[in-house]
């Protein structure tokens, strides 16, 4: 019987890409988008997909509706990837825009997760990738609300696998650091939406920011394209017994490890040289 995978965040970047390649690859792929032309566009584009907003709590049961109405009512495979970046000192950032990043990067992943574990229970299978990030391992300044959503969701997935443990679900973390995305474009558009870089403290170390979030390539020489998380997407949708963490990129690996091994103040002064 084919796999069955729903996957949220596919208009562009990793979801994207990795709908079109487990489609390529014979599975039965749902893609979901916030929007109703990207909707329209993967369709035509011959993917099977339907329009899922996060922040909306009946598009989420609609789209969930939708989807298993495409599957045949089964769900092997949720990937929750549908995420984007709030930059801006927290100093700065105000209350509504720090809920809104919630909202968007864990508040919608529960209520589709929550939406999808009885079926999956019921089922007697099924398994649940969260698509997290290096800066769910360390924190990096004027990144503060996007950190928070990535930390809490490290947090929410290490304990439902461990509520899900006595069961054949599977619960996963896949850790990306930079992947070629429109992720940088995205978060320049929230940046000038929220942040007053004229009245801000932090407004040279701005400039930075939004020199860096304007240009047309990545700046990080270690950034790989979204093939990277693909890799071990498809090893978890594989495998019986699947990790419960895979890093992705060379930064991840060494934040990773530098976390672990030093001490706080010394990686503090590492990574206050970000900007």
């Amino acid at each position: 019987m084919t796999t069955s995978i729903l996957i949220t965040g596919c208009s562009t970047g990793i979801g994207y890409h990795c709908a079109h390649s487990l489609h390529q690859a014979g599975y039965q792929v749902v893609a979901s988008c916030r929007k109703a032309d990207d909707v329209t566009r993967l369709q035509a584009e011959g993917l099977h997909c339907v329009q899922l907003d996060l922040n909306s709590t009946d598009s989420i049961h609609q789209g969930l509706a939708e989807a298993l109405t495409i599957t045949g009512g089964k769900l092997d495979v949720l990937f929750n990837n549908a995420a984007y970046g709030q930059p801006g000192a927290l100093e700065d950032l105000p209350t509504h825009a720090l809920r809104q990043q919630f909202e968007t990067n864990l508040f919608g992943w529960h209520e589709l997760t929550q939406a999808v574990i009885p079926l999956m229970l019921k089922q007697g299978h099924g398994k649940i990738v969260q698509n997290s990030s290096v800066l769910g391992l360390v924190a990096m300044k004027y990144r503060g609300a996007y950190n928070a959503s990535k930390f809490a969701l490290e947090g929410y997935t290490d304990t439902l696998r461990l509520e899900l443990r006595d069961t054949p679900l599977h619960v996963c973390l896949i850790e990306p650091g930079p992947i070629e995305s429109h992720f940088r474009e995205n978060a320049k558009r929230q940046f000038e939406q929220y942040i007053d870089t004229a009245g801000s403290r932090h407004q040279a170390s701005y400039q930075k920011t939004l020199d860096r979030l304007g240009k047309a390539s990545p700046s990080n020489k270690f950034t790989l394209s979204p093939e990277a998380v693909l890799q071990p997407l498809q090893t978890i949708i594989r495998s019986e017994r699947p990790k419960a963490r895979y890093y992705v990129t060379q930064p991840t690996y060494i934040f990773g490890f530098l976390r672990r091994i030093l001490p706080v103040r010394w990686l503090d002064e590492m990574l206050s040289k970000s900007v």
